[in-house]
């Protein structure tokens, strides 16, 4: 199988547990992920208090910590992975055998919500921003914090610029009314990199059918999320199935893909699955399922792979 998965807090998690990408004791590392096959992946940064371990460090500390760690995860496992920028980047990763990598942020204040921040962060590679995480801050309200508030003057321009890069925007922790105004404001395809259905989970951090139909007429991809939280109880592979197949009837065939969330879930995973090798169980479920191959390999590689190709060009 090929996957593309869209969102995993991997880094972060090393970065906190002073662990390693090539092998470590959470849902993803090298050696796991690569005996899938061809494999993508979206590592993500965040702010939290104990990401390093001294404590205390600013968003924007912890975005430059996190970039010099990915760097130097990269040189050590030069055989196994290689960061990529672009869609031909990924490719010849894939065609190397390597693991095509790519950074995201979750939550602009790592960039301190600044369009320098931002052309900074490009130039290291970032290629998705999730413009807020669980906290509100100066570009909009999240949904865990200020859900009323939407983008601000400042998020606006923010929004503006990261199309102009080449950017992806990201709506997975985005208050509804953030979510709206980047719907409109976007001339291209946009992403929820790890969000659920919340018709079938009503959980704010889901979206509801017509974001959904929104993200889709934008030609975007929305990321199936592990976490129980979101997918909902009973929390089993067919409950994940579930959302799956409810993004599907909604027209969902070139915009459903992957964003575990892997590393941010933990241990709350839906029964049976405890890392990235399980998503084999996943895919064979969608097959047994009567979906065709070509179905079930856009879910897991096209559909995300088309939006970068579209979006993330330099």
């Amino acid at each position: 199988m090929e996957l593309f998965d869209g969102h995993c807090d991997t880094l972060t998690r090393c970065l906190r547990e002073g662990t390693r990408l090539g092998r470590n004791p959470g849902n993803i590392d090298l050696e796991r992920g690569r005996g899938l096959g061809r494999w993508a992946q979206f590592f993500a940064l965040f702010h939290e208090p104990d990401v390093i371990p001294s404590g205390g460090a600013s968003p924007e500390t912890v975005f430059e910590v996190g970039c010099r760690f990915f760097q130097q995860e990269l040189e050590a496992n030069a055989e196994q992975i290689v960061q990529c920028r672009t869609g031909a980047e990924i490719q010849a990763a894939l065609d190397s055998g390597k693991c095509a990598a790519l950074l995201s942020v979750e939550g602009a204040e790592l960039l301190g919500c600044s369009l320098e921040g931002l052309e900074r962060a490009w130039q290291q590679g970032v290629r998705a921003v999730g413009l807020t995480w669980n906290h509100a801050n100066a570009l909009s309200g999240s949904i865990a914090q200020e859900p009323e508030r939407g983008l601000s003057p400042q998020g606006r321009a923010f929004v503006e610029r990261m199309g102009e890069l080449g950017m992806l925007v990201d709506v997975s922790h985005l208050s509804d009314p953030g979510f709206w105004e980047v719907a409109e404001l976007v001339k291209g395809p946009f992403v929820a990199t790890h969000s659920n259905a919340r018709s079938l989970c009503p959980q704010m951090r889901n979206l509801t059918d017509d974001m959904f139909r929104a993200i889709a007429h934008k030609k975007g991809a929305v990321g199936i999320n592990l976490f129980r939280g979101f997918v909902g109880e009973p929390a089993t592979l067919d409950q994940v199935v579930a959302h799956i197949e409810h993004f599907l009837a909604l027209g969902g065939e070139e915009t459903v893909c992957i964003g575990g969330d892997l590393d941010g879930c933990g241990d709350c995973l839906p029964d049976g699955i405890s890392g990235i090798q399980d998503f084999t169980l996943l895919y064979e479920a969608l097959l047994r399922r009567n979906y065709t191959e070509t179905l079930v390999h856009a879910i897991f590689f096209d559909n995300l792979m088309r939006v970068v190709n579209e979006v993330c060009t330099m």
